[in-house]
This record gives structure tokens, C-alpha cells and sequence, in this order.
């Protein structure tokens, strides 16, 4: 496996562990318990992953995060408390995936590997915190299981298809800034709409 495709699935892994983390976790180690993406033996390190403890307090998490995300007020607050959980899940996955004796490589994948969660993660939250000024909660939870799903498929389509796991990094960071853009844009429309207008002079 090259260069470029280790990137790519690194990108790939950590930006949907900014959406997702816990779901990413158990979502890996179950694939690999169940034969579905044998990993190189470049990639073992991630068969920690497959262990039944972690599994188990991925699965409980993912499960935990699967109904609060469909909560419009639980949802804000878990995002919020995800701040700092999510980039280091995401750091740390990266961690795994790169050559384990090229130190320098492992620093540039753990801190890139923080930042691409942290940036979707900030996409996500900020895109959400906006679906959750909604009064209504079809919208959130519709929007919550589009993710869930989407999650699931690109992770499968990052580790079966190396070659493909970096035009899907760069599909994830291109959707992650749309978010992030679109959730400002509305956020300064809705503040700019309460703004009282100023009456004409003269």
C-alpha cells in the first residue's frame, strides 16, 4: 500500500470520526472481526480495535450518541462535550493507520489527524446547531440518520477501497467547509433579521 493511500484513509478515518467517532470505532472493529476488510499487515495495529472490550464500550457509546443526536437540546450539548473527545479519537485512529517506525510521521498524522476531526466536527456541530433552531424534530432526526448511514458507507468504501480513501478525505473536507460556511451564513442572516432597522434621516 502507497503513501497516498495510508493518507487517504487516515483523512478518511479521522474526519468521520469528527462526525462519529464511537460509531467509527465499533463500526472498524466489527468489520475486521468479521472478515469483511482484512487489513494489510501494514494496518494491523488497528486490530485493537477488534477487541471485544473496546468493541463493547464502542458499541454502548455509539448507541448512547445514536439517540442523543435526535435530541435537538441533548444533541447541542453532546457536540459540545465532543469538542475535545472527538479530535483525539480522531488523532489517535490516525495514529494507528501510519507507519508505527517513522516517528516523524506518526507526529504529523496525530496532529493532521486532530484537525481533520476537529474541522468536521465543527462542520457538524455548526450545521446541526442550526437543524436544532428548527422547531420541529423531523428535520434533526432525518439529518441524524443521513449521517449515521453516510458514516457506516464511506468508512466500509475507505478501508475496501485504499485507492479511493482519498478522493473521499477530500469529498468529506470539501463537505465539512460547505457546512461550516453554510451554518455561518445562516447564523448571521438569522442575527442579521433581528437587527432593528434604522429609520430614514430627514
Amino acid at each position: 500500500m502507497g503513501v497516498m493511500e495510508i493518507i487517504g484513509i487516515a483523512g478518511s478515518v479521522s474526519l468521520l470520526a469528527g462526525w462519529r467517532l464511537y460509531l467509527s470505532i465499533f463500526a472498524t472493529g466489527l468489520a475486521m472481526r468479521l472478515d469483511a476488510i482484512p487489513l494489510p499487515e501494514h494496518l494491523q495495529s488497528l486490530d485493537v480495535l477488534a477487541n471485544p472490550w473496546i468493541m463493547g464500550i464502542a458499541a454502548i457509546a455509539a448507541v448512547a450518541e445514536f439517540f442523543a443526536d435526535k435530541v435537538m437540546w441533548l444533541d447541542s450539548a453532546w457536540d459540545a462535550v465532543h469538542t475535545f473527545v472527538r479530535p483525539i479519537g480522531g488523532a489517535l485512529l490516525a495514529l494507528a493507520i501510519v507507519d508505527p517506525s517513522d516517528p516523524a510521521t506518526q507526529v504529523v498524522a496525530f496532529l493532521l489527524g486532530g484537525g481533520a476531526a476537529l474541522t468536521a466536527h465543527a462542520g457538524k456541530a455548526g450545521a446541526r446547531g442550526v437543524v436544532n433552531a428548527s422547531p420541529e424534530p423531523v428535520s434533526n432526526v432525518a439529518v441524524s440518520t443521513v449521517e449515521d448511514v453516510v458514516t457506516v458507507g464511506l468508512l466500509y468504501l475507505a478501508y475496501e477501497y485504499p485507492y479511493a480513501a482519498g478522493a473521499i478525505a477530500l469529498v468529506l473536507l470539501g463537505l465539512t467547509v460547505w457546512l461550516i460556511l453554510t451554518a455561518r451564513r445562516l447564523i448571521r442572516s438569522f442575527f442579521g433579521a433581528g437587527k432593528p432597522v434604522d429609520p430614514p434621516s430627514g
